[in-house]
């Protein structure tokens, strides 16, 4: 079959690989509330397996492990969700205050407007009229919407729980599956591929909750260095918005900026937030994620950018959770097959030799584009001591 494609010329091959992948992501779209719940089952599913593998070995039943592992995952994400809550409520409990503060922060701000542009209070007031005005006329689809988002996170809130029990408990099953969907290929390197998948999902898991206890301690620790209250539910909050790769700690220092910029008299404790927050983020970035995360799921930063804009044009918010394990389980598959292997390539970290000032020629060269030069390989000594080298010896020159 392959060889038969490969007669066929190759901008018919192009074209129809770009319309099949255009046909993929157009499926994808328009089959996402459906396709999103199962993908995030199938996550959550592979990184309790080792749970549920566990509870198995202590004599526990197949089908009340995988309930056990689901039930332990739902505890830890309420208790976070109602630690969310919780300190809303307390924080909204001093909302009087915080509220003068804000109002005095704006009439302040509409001075500078009013002395900067010459924009008096009436105008200002009359524009944010007009904003309210056209708002409203939008309130009943902006209501409509939201109750179906609410609508549809409930629904995911049942379904994701179930999809994972029944991923977990009929896990053996589903692999058979895919040796029967892949009976020309070896048996062995199926399974391997399918471990490998299992291995990248769970590394990329713990290391993301590794990173993010570590920023929401650092978080923490400058908040109170600035003296912020409740730095504890800021800093962990700025650290659970990591899941947003690469913009998750901008957003979450927003928060804590509106805050110290509402209850302290500085304007310099906002800034001295934001600054704060920059630098942990630079320390994640460069730092504390490449040696938690980086060493275990090894992908290309350019790669990861694209596959969240991606994500997030085809899933939402969802897609930007999902984008980067995906993306990472591709990246196997993608290793696994020979004529995919490129694109895995691709995925991947560059490695060091790609980086060096004189990597063209050591590429030209590992890739038989030109010859090695024996004339570089030998010391100026050695090169005045021997006879002029042969043409043979000599690379080739373009």
């Amino acid at each position: 079959m392959e060889k038969e494609f490969s007669k066929i010329p190759y901008s018919i091959q192009l074209s129809a690989r770009l319309f099949a992948i255009i046909l993929i992501l157009a499926i994808v779209y328009y089959s996402q509330s459906i396709l999103l719940p199962i993908l995030f089952a199938a996550i959550i599913s592979i990184s309790l397996f080792p749970l549920a593998q566990l509870l198995e070995r202590l004599r526990i039943g197949k089908a009340a492990s995988a309930l056990l592992a689901v039930t332990v995952a739902i505890t830890i994400i309420s208790a976070v969700i109602w630690f969310i809550v919780h300190q809303s409520i307390i924080i909204g409990q001093d909302a009087t205050a915080i509220t003068k503060k804000v109002l005095s922060v704006l009439e302040v701000g509409e001075q500078w407007i009013d002395k900067q542009f010459g924009i008096g209070r009436n105008e200002v007031l009359k524009k944010l009229k007009e904003q309210g005005n056209s708002s409203l006329e939008n309130a009943g689809g902006i209501i409509t919407s939201t109750f179906g988002s609410i609508g549809n996170l409930l629904a995911n809130s049942l379904l994701v729980p179930l999809y994972s029990f029944f991923m977990l408990y009929y896990r053996d099953f589903f692999r058979e599956f895919f040796f029967k969907a892949f009976k020309s290929s070896p048996q062995a390197k199926v399974n391997d591929t399918l471990n490998k998948i299992y291995q990248v999902i769970q590394s990329y898991l713990m290391g993301l909750i590794t990173v993010m206890g570590i920023v929401a301690l650092l978080n923490t620790v400058g908040l109170m260095a600035l003296g912020i209250d409740y730095a504890w539910f800021f800093g962990s909050l700025a650290s659970l918005l990591m899941l947003l790769p690469y913009i998750g700690i901008t957003i979450g220092s927003i928060l804590p900026a509106l805050f110290a910029l509402a209850v302290k008299d500085n304007a310099w404790y906002a800034i001295g937030v934001i600054a704060w927050f920059q630098v942990v983020q630079f320390l994640e970035g460069n730092l504390i994620t490449p040696n938690i995360v980086g060493s275990k799921v090894s992908m290309n930063p350019l790669i990861a950018i694209i596959a969240i804009l991606v994500g997030g044009m085809l899933f939402g918010l969802g897609g930007l959770i999902l984008a980067l394990p995906l993306t990472a389980t591709l990246k196997v598959i993608f290793d696994a097959i020979p004529s995919t292997e490129a694109y895995g390539f691709l995925i991947g970290e560059p490695e060091k030799e790609h980086l060096k000032y004189n990597s063209k020629q050591a590429l030209l060269i590992k890739w038989g584009i030109v010859r090695k030069n024996k004339r570089s390989m030998k010391t100026p000594t050695t090169q005045n001591n021997t006879e002029e080298p042969k043409k043979s010896d000599v690379s080739e020159k373009e």
